[in-house]
């Protein structure tokens, strides 16, 4: 009975301490696969030639899927239309590729993965795996490599389009606007392309911020860049190529307006109004006055007019400084008339390197000072004086300011008045002043310059554009009262001395005017002086 009895205790005590132990150290399902998966065939295989299958299928040692196909997948020569290749949305072991349209004679393809090709469960990637085959007896075998940048931003796009067409009897500079080139690559999330399986031969090197995918030059939405010479094969496969991309600037091209309200249309318009001109054909009352000004951040003028007048149709001619001339016809009916809205550029203080601005929906016709009044924290009234901009339909206030102010702007009613009549209720604008200890500077010396004028602009960590100073000798540019941040600083060589960066143009062959960056942000804080050499090379 006693020996019994220990063997069931002792038998307890086990199975108490194999329960412990299992709590202690519960299965985890081991090391995280890290592993990408590996290729292991093709059919037919990488590297033919005298290809003339229709179907391609790649294996893999372990299950995989496809992302972002659109953007990673790069076949070159390009194929309309392009081929099927699966799974898309699931997974498998074998890529299959399937050819849509024939194939070129004696021409070798390239597909490339990039970073498409990941395992099921993990997400590795198989980084740029390439397939090859060549209708012809031989794989053409030569390489060109280079970077990409961007002509004014200092960093570039990822995902631009690098593209050689073939200079033959067919070429011409216009091919890029409806033809695909003979070989394409892309810059994927980097900025370095390389361009493999070329054939001898000679060629234009372009590169597209391509958001169409479609290998085509569209300006509208598009960035283009190219390379000025024709690159020949094989001489240039030791070179190192640069492409800076821009935005070229539209050729004009008034739009079909619109009517918006009871008193005014608008007119969108491609490229750069050039002093554009809108002028009314269709018969109008005696009294009739119009009131044009641009919009604040969309390519459109508005066009204002007064008295209303009953017409079907309004027919417009519009012109242009460089010789545009178009007849625009736009439906005209009776409509609500606008109110009037009056906005500042006030956010929360005023900066001292800023007038207080007041901003119309409509155009503003008079100001009357005497129903404007502005105090400061100790309800002293303050000094002002106001210019009328209707041009820009703007009106800009100056004072004396102080820091660490607070002010108060009281608009009675009918302290403004519109091009049509309306007036405004009371308005009040309350706004603040910092210390100027709030703000930092920078003092920055440029030398070596080989030819004034030189733009220096200050931008943002993001690219906004700050501030810009003119230089016209070697001398200590000062950007001040700039809050605490972080600054890049860029320098326009401007070339033509118009005073403005100029973009470039394919077509012509023109490059867009050169920019250097000051080699790393300049961090600004509150009530520093930085000062900064930049010699150029």
């Amino acid at each position: 009975m006693y020996k019994r009895s220990y063997t069931l205790l002792l038998t307890a005590f086990y199975l108490i301490l194999i329960v412990s132990c299992a709590k202690k150290g519960s299965i985890t399902g081991g090391e995280k696969d890290e592993i990408p998966p590996k290729f292991v065939k093709a059919t037919p295989p990488n590297f033919s030639t005298n290809f003339n299958n229709n179907e391609i299928r790649i294996y893999f040692d372990e299950y995989v899927k496809l992302k972002d196909p659109q953007k990673q997948i790069i076949i070159s020569p390009p194929m309309d239309p392009k081929p099927e290749i699966t799974p898309l949305g699931g997974a498998s072991k074998y890529l299959k590729i399937k050819f849509l349209d024939t194939l070129l004679k004696n021409t070798t393809y390239s597909i490339n993965f990039g970073q498409s090709i990941e395992d099921n469960n993990e997400g590795n990637a198989n980084p740029f795996f390439k397939y090859v085959f060549s209708t012809g007896d031989s794989l053409d075998s030569l390489r060109i490599q280079g970077t990409v940048g961007d002509a004014l931003e200092k960093k570039a796009d990822p995902f631009i389009t690098v593209a050689l067409y073939e200079i033959d009897e067919n070429y011409s500079d216009s091919l890029v606007f409806n033809e695909v080139p003979r070989y394409v690559t892309s810059t994927l999330d980097s900025i370095n392309f390389d361009l493999d399986n070329l054939k001898e031969g000679k060629y234009k090197l372009i590169a597209l911020k391509d958001v169409a995918t479609n290998y085509t030059y569209q300006p509208k939405q598009d960035k283009i860049g190219f390379y000025e010479e024709i690159v020949t094969l094989p001489a240039d496969t030791a070179k190192i190529f640069t492409i800076n991309l821009f935005k070229e600037i539209l050729d004009f091209k008034a739009l079909k307006p619109k009517q918006v309200s009871k008193n005014s249309f608008v007119f969108g318009y491609n490229g750069v109004a050039d002093s554009m001109k809108i002028n009314i054909v269709s018969k109008t009352p005696e009294n009739f006055e119009t009131r044009i000004f641009p919009d604040k951040t969309k390519d459109t003028l508005h066009y204002w007019f007064r008295p209303f007048f009953e017409a079907d149709s309004l027919i417009f001619e519009v012109t242009n400084s460089k010789n545009f001339r178009d007849t625009l016809v736009a439906r005209f009916k009776d409509q609500y008339k606008d109110s009037l809205k009056l906005t500042s550029n006030i956010k929360r203080s005023l900066a001292f390197n800023q007038d207080f601005t007041l901003f119309s929906n409509t155009p503003i016709e008079t100001i009357d000072e005497k129903l404007i009044s502005l105090t400061d924290k100790d309800t002293l009234d303050v000094p002002f004086s106001v210019k009328l901009d209707k041009v820009k339909n703007e009106a800009i206030f100056t004072f004396e300011r102080t820091e660490s102010n607070t002010y108060r702007m009281q608009l009675l009613p009918e302290a403004v008045s519109d091009f049509v009549g309306n007036v405004n209720d009371s308005i009040n604008v309350n706004f603040r002043t910092t210390k100027l200890a709030d703000y930092g500077t920078i003092f920055f010396t440029l030398q070596n310059v080989k030819e004034y004028p030189v733009l220096i602009q200050a931008t943002d960590e993001k690219g906004l554009f700050i501030d810009e100073k003119i230089a016209t000798k070697e001398e200590t540019t000062i950007f001040d009262n700039l809050e605490p941040g972080k600054y890049n600083l860029r320098v326009i060589f401007d070339k033509n001395k118009n005073g403005e960066w100029d973009t470039g143009d394919f077509l012509k062959g023109i490059q867009a005017e050169k920019v250097v960056y000051y080699p790393k942000p300049i961090e600004v804080r509150a009530n520093w002086e930085l000062k900064q050499t930049f010699i150029l090379e």
